[in-house]
């Protein structure tokens, strides 16, 4: 069985549970793997590349490509 058909019949047997216990040790384990796989995917970022990115980010500054953190916020809020 392919890796699509295996997720269209998860997905589908997920649907049928009526114990919100096990969707949510099943919600638990999704979020546990996927933190655990994004932290083993991390690598730290060279010194020339944080260099970089210091300097990129002082000349959106410079040149008012920022957002302040209060309108990023409102933007945020209207999204739900």
């Amino acid at each position: 069985m392919d890796l699509q058909t295996r997720k269209i019949t998860f997905v589908q047997e997920f649907l049928r549970l009526q114990n919100e216990e096990i969707v949510s040790g099943l919600e638990e384990m999704l979020r546990k793997r996927k933190a655990e796989l994004i932290e083993n995917n991390l690598k730290p970022m060279s010194v020339q590349q944080f260099n970089d990115e210091i300097d990129q980010a002082l000349n959106d500054s410079k040149n008012g490509q920022i957002i302040k953190a209060t309108d990023l916020k409102s933007k945020v809020q209207k999204w739900h």
